[in-house]
């Protein structure tokens, strides 16, 4: 799945296995992970073999002729792995992608505030870019984008990521990095959550890998419930506050085309959650719901969320526009449902 051909704004009234993305979305590969490309390259035009041809004489003085060859190409990219190796990471540029969640069950309340919750989480090809160089600082991180109205200050994922990266391992690393930002914020699509588990990946490797994923995978749940999933290999069922992480083998085509569609409204999450209720919600066994799709792909029968009904309640306009889609698709859509706490709607299968 997740090959998202478009993101729409509705108006007002309307290791060497990281196979993932390096520079912008593309459909979703058989191993999800964090990607991208150190600023050193070894682009060499040259490529040439040089031979050296020599004689010499064995003990009976027969001759013989020995052909000796020199591996031009060969010694330079030996050289330069040694260098690119010795001179560890510089720059990387890693793409960033957003979420879905296929079906939302809220299962419980909590002790601690919070809800258990079930829920498909997979990821699509649509992704924000950033760029990420050591800084000479040994006491700040700098942080730019380029959409006005994000934070740049601790309130933003990213540097409480690289702080919590700085906390776990004691290395005293700072950065400069740059947010190219095409997932919008406030969508229920897991923007932030991403660029903190990329950024967390990012640290990690400009520090020579000084924890395993799975230790950034079990740190990130501290900052952020849906951080943890992005360290998976894109498609999880995912339990507790949504940062218990089951990966399960991809449910649905990897070229399965979706449309989103983000009004300029957001929902508060917060809100939303404030406004369920238990009787609202499905009472479906979400193991059922995994099982459905693991046979039958996604059809508008297994794509619950348990939060659409408060958040039609916080943002009225957010139920008509998912009718109006539904409408729009003429039945061409295999399902029609809102991702996350909103406001997102997403069309699957687009007509």
């Amino acid at each position: 799945m997740a090959s998202s051909h478009s993101l729409c704004y509705a108006p007002n009234n309307a290791k060497t296995h990281f196979n993932f993305f390096k520079n912008g979305a593309s459909p979703l590969p058989s191993s999800f992970k964090p990607h991208g490309s150190s600023s050193f390259h070894k682009n060499f035009q040259s490529s040439r073999t040089y031979s050296i041809k020599a004689t010499a004489s064995d003990s009976k003085s027969r001759r013989k002729q020995v052909e000796v060859v020199y591996d031009f190409e060969g010694k330079l990219n030996k050289l330069a792995d040694e260098v690119d190796f010795n001179a560890g990471v510089s720059r990387l540029t890693l793409f960033s992608p957003c979420k879905i969640n296929v079906f939302l069950r809220i299962t419980g309340k909590r002790a601690d505030g919070y809800h258990d919750l079930a829920s498909l989480f997979h990821v699509v090809s649509l992704g924000d870019k950033i760029k990420f160089s050591l800084s000479p600082s040994k006491s700040k991180d700098g942080l730019s984008t380029n959409v006005p109205g994000v934070p740049l200050d601790e309130r933003n994922l990213i540097i409480k990521a690289l702080n919590l990266f700085r906390k776990k391992t004691g290395v005293n690393n700072y950065f400069w990095v740059h947010l190219d930002k095409k997932v919008p914020t406030g969508a229920g699509l897991g923007g932030g959550s991403s660029n903190a588990a990329t950024a967390l990946w990012a640290a990690n490797q400009f520090s020579g890998c000084v924890a395993t994923e799975k230790e950034l995978q079990e740190w990130s749940g501290e900052i952020g419930s849906d951080i943890p999933f992005f360290f998976s290999h894109g498609a999880a069922y995912c339990t507790g506050r949504g940062e218990v992480v089951d990966d399960i083998p991809p449910p649905v085509p990897s070229d399965l085309p979706l449309v989103l569609i983000k009004p300029q409204e957001a929902c508060p999450t917060a809100e939303v959650y404030k406004r369920l209720r238990s009787e609202q919600t499905s009472k479906v066994d979400p193991l059922l719901l995994l099982e459905k799709i693991s046979k039958n792909g996604i059809t508008q029968e297994v794509c619950v969320n348990d939060l659409e009904p408060p958040a039609f309640e916080v943002l009225p306009s957010l139920k008509r526009l998912k009718q109006r889609i539904a409408a729009a698709g003429k039945g061409q859509y295999d399902a029609v449902f809102m991702s996350g706490s909103g406001s997102t709607i997403v069309g699957v299968g687009s007509p």
